[in-house]
């Protein structure tokens, strides 16, 4: 039954993505375990995530008594260890992306998140983790603040796939589908066949619901209350037609008439926060042809097990449904909640979360480093 509910998910036209990767998923076969019976078909990473990973370096241990023995420093060996596991993934994930024609079997690596603010270095660390990871598959990770844009634009016309990361609120999902049509012309005005330019768009949804609930809560009426785990829901559905508006014309068919491909939306931060909601909600209710969802395995379990695929009577269930999404944005706008501010301060702790994270990597690294040294 778990692999149905999956497999059925799979066929609605939902790429299903593990939003995890350590080096003992690998080892141990866990992660070919899923691609084999749970219809997973990419996995992304993070800082944390990877800090969380190297927590546990029994499986690391070689690597770094290695790299110690090399005289690598703790940047050089936090690279190393986190390029090894991505190649070891994109190995994995090589047939996927092949028999999807490039579309899935993608392996997601983050730039440094301390160059949020700097485009010409996040281009720089962006070109130079594809050529340490050196294989296809490959989606190196740009966070969509504002300063980070132009990056995402500089590193998709010099051949580089993109996921662009942290994108909470509809505007700025604008402005990050206004910088991948940018980069696919400045990659057909350099001559690069656009049929081999790939990007997808992490829109973030249970955060929202996160922050926003925290102020309909400390507002307290009646109205506000009734608001509760509504926005995430709602904030993506207006992503998705901001997607097809986007998707579509002049600019776009040009583009698509010499190949180009769409920046598919990727739903992130999919596994609730509350334990009060649905634990499958952010998959069933955000099930839409041609998008990701990028799961933690908690939530992938979950819905292996009593997820629901429903369907509208004309299709799926966010097609068409942004003037109904608009209306729950509206009444939770009209409670007090600044949602521009909500999607303001979202990024930014989101950015800052990464990079506490890369902090606590490096210092894993380097303890473990002085305790190999010490034999």
């Amino acid at each position: 039954m778990a692999d149905d509910r999956l497999a059925s998910l799979a066929a609605a036209g939902v790429s299903i993505w593990l939003d995890d990767l350590s080096r003992g998923r690998l080892v141990s076969g866990e992660l070919r375990r899923l691609v084999d019976d749970k219809h997973v078909v990419g996995v992304t990473t993070n800082p944390t995530i990877f800090a969380t990973a190297l927590a546990h370096r029994g499986v690391y241990a070689a690597q770094l008594g290695e790299l110690v023995g090399s005289g690598a420093t703790v940047g050089e060996a936090v690279r190393k260890l986190m390029v090894v596991d991505v190649q070891q993934a994109c190995e994995l994930f090589r047939g996927v992306w092949e028999a999807s024609d490039g579309v899935d079997g993608r392996v997601s690596l983050e730039v440094n998140p301390d160059l949020a603010d700097d485009c010409e270095a996040t281009v720089r660390e962006a070109v130079s983790l594809r050529r340490a990871v050196g294989h296809p598959n490959l989606y190196v990770k740009i966070p969509a603040t504002r300063a980070s844009l132009p990056a995402i634009t500089e590193a998709l016309a010099q051949g580089v796939d993109i996921n662009v990361t942290l994108i909470f609120s509809v505007e700025r999902y604008r402005d990050v589908m206004a910088a991948y049509l940018a980069g696919l012309e400045r990659a057909l005005d350099a001559g690069v066949p656009l049929s081999g330019v790939y990007s997808v768009a992490s829109f973030f949804v249970s955060r929202v619901d996160a922050e926003v609930d925290k102020r309909l809560e400390e507002i307290g009426s009646d109205e506000a209350l009734a608001l509760r785990g509504m926005a995430g829901i709602a904030n993506s559905r207006l992503a998705h037609q901001a997607f097809r508006e986007t998707f579509a014309g002049p600019r776009w068919e040009r583009l698509a008439a010499q190949g180009a491909r769409v920046q598919r939306p990727l739903w992130a931060s999919t596994g609730v926060k509350n334990p009060v909601y649905p634990d499958t909600m952010y998959v069933t209710e955000l099930a839409v042809p041609g998008t990701v969802n990028t799961m933690p395995e908690a939530t992938l379990n979950a819905f292996a097990d009593h997820g629901l695929l429903r369907r509208a009577e004309d299709g799926d269930i966010v097609t068409g449904r942004a003037s109904e999404a608009r209306k729950v944005i509206d009444a939770i706008t009209a409670t007090g909640v600044d949602l521009t501010d909500v999607f303001t301060t979202l990024e930014r702790d989101g950015v800052d979360r990464f990079a506490c994270s890369w902090s606590e990597l490096h210092e894993t690294v380097r303890r473990s480093m002085e305790e190999a040294a010490a034999g």
